[in-house]
């Protein structure tokens, strides 16, 4: 993980060109907000059910092992998101962005609903799996878009607004499934149709990216010949529409996996930290004596707010994502420090607040930092690496909490022990940034020299 640390002077290769679409007007404004909308519907799928899982549980009280099994219900798409964005990502490399995208944000609505028709909890369960692999896809396109779409600032601000915009859709999404589960448990499932809206509205106003890569490389560091001619080979691949996308992949080059193997480990860790305030802080209230639903909301919608609040300073400091690394994560430490030791609810906030500050702003410095190793070929399958550790850690955390409580005896000491090890992390890429050479551990996209 340390290796990944880059030195605070570095700059993107991809600054040396600018955004290849506009960056103002009604188009624009269109086009974040579908990649919003649809960066959005993942964390739909896992928050909107959460209020009617007790429902749920007695609606399948005679079926065997339903105690176990109906939980799963609400985990499953993320464990099918870890494991399936890598081959996502592979898919988005090869058959396009846009295309991939429209499909599966119609199965989503497909598979989401499914459950309205469905009487076997297994059955559901196996729709959820599928819901799953529609929101890996989806994911990964808006994700890979907003990389193809946008460079330098102009990324790090619109993946700082996609984290800002999941945080504070988890809230609305939390409030609107106990809203419509009032009508009964399978009354939320009629919200994912929602998607079916997204679609069409998606194939009309999202552009297909040509390849950018080589021209931001030549931009950088060939002759202005080699430009020109990659330039002449970039129109008309744009003119080809969908096929443009993947006119850059006939360029054989091996794939990052040295540079993107640390992030990922520490994508991994750091979901964990991201979602243990979400995951948990229910349960820790209830530790603490409060059982009223309606302060455990307000709780959660304070730190849900205070994610949103972190992901918008990160988006105005516009500095180099990974230097600022292991200050993020010190901070979030604090906060899973004063959660631990917190003997009254108003203090378990506080934490929770500070941690959530912290957590607000490792989302996009993870983020940012995986697509600037990416080339235009590589991105999809990036990308689809990266949420696949994110994923896979949002699925083990209440895991990893669950069978650290039982060793030190509560899920605030867990929850303590968390933060000694995000503080241990944080102290570890601090000692590598400030072992690093000057000018080393930036991932260069070289020009490959041509054959002829």
């Amino acid at each position: 993980m340390p290796g990944s640390v880059l030195p605070p002077h570095a700059v993107d290769v991809d600054d040396v060109v600018g955004s290849p679409v506009p960056v103002s007007g009604a188009a624009h404004l269109v086009r974040v907000t579908l990649l919003m909308a649809g960066s959005c519907l993942p964390i739909l799928g896992a928050v909107l059910i959460a209020p009617v899982l007790p429902k749920m549980q007695d609606h399948f009280a005679a079926t065997p092992g339903a105690k176990a099994l109906v939980p799963l219900a609400l985990t499953v798409p993320a464990l099918s998101l870890a494991l399936l964005a890598p081959f996502a990502g592979v898919i988005v490399d090869r058959l396009g962005r846009k295309r991939l995208l429209i499909v599966t944000t119609v199965l989503y609505a497909v598979f989401g609903t499914a459950p309205l028709w469905l009487d076997s909890l297994g059955a559901v369960i196996a729709s959820r799996a599928l819901v799953g692999i529609a929101e890996a896809a989806i994911m990964t396109c808006c994700t890979t878009l907003i990389g193809d779409y946008y460079s330098g600032p102009q990324r790090v601000k619109y993946l700082a607004l996609q984290t800002m915009c999941a945080s504070a859709s988890a809230t609305v999404f939390f409030v609107l499934g106990g809203a419509v589960g009032a009508a009964g448990w399978k009354a939320p499932f009629w919200v994912y149709a929602v998607s079916l809206v997204l679609a069409p509205l998606m194939a009309c106003a999202l552009p297909s990216p040509a390849a950018r890569t080589a021209r931001s490389t030549h931009a950088a560091h060939s002759t202005h010949a080699a430009h020109s001619a990659h330039a002449t080979h970039s129109a008309h691949s744009a003119a080809d529409g969908i096929g443009a996308e993947t006119a850059g992949t006939e360029v054989h080059r091996p794939f990052p996996w040295r540079q993107l193997a640390g992030l990922c480990a520490l994508t991994f860790f750091g979901a964990m930290v991201f979602y243990t305030v979400p995951v948990e802080m229910a349960y820790l209230l209830d530790d603490l004596g409060v059982e009223n639903s309606g302060v455990i909301g307000l709780a959660t919608a304070i730190a849900s707010a205070a994610t949103v609040g972190g992901a918008i300073t990160f988006a105005r400091l516009k500095r180099a994502p990974e230097p600022m690394l292991p200050a993020v994560l010190a901070v979030c430490a604090a906060g899973f420090g004063v959660m631990s030791l917190a003997g009254n609810a108003p203090l378990l906030v506080v934490g929770a607040v500070i941690n959530c500050v912290g957590t607000g702003m490792l989302l996009p410095s993870l983020l940012t930092s995986a697509m600037s190793r990416l080339a235009f070929e590589d991105r999809g399958r990036g990308t689809g690496l990266w949420m696949a550790a994110f994923f896979g850690g949002e699925f083990v955390c209440p895991l990893v909490l669950l069978a650290v409580a039982s060793g030190v005896g509560s899920l605030a000491g867990a929850v303590g022990v968390l933060g000694v090890a995000a503080a241990l992390v944080a102290a570890g890429l601090s000692a590598a940034a400030r072992r690093r050479p000057v000018g080393r551990g930036r991932l260069r996209v070289k020009p490959r020299r041509n054959p002829q």
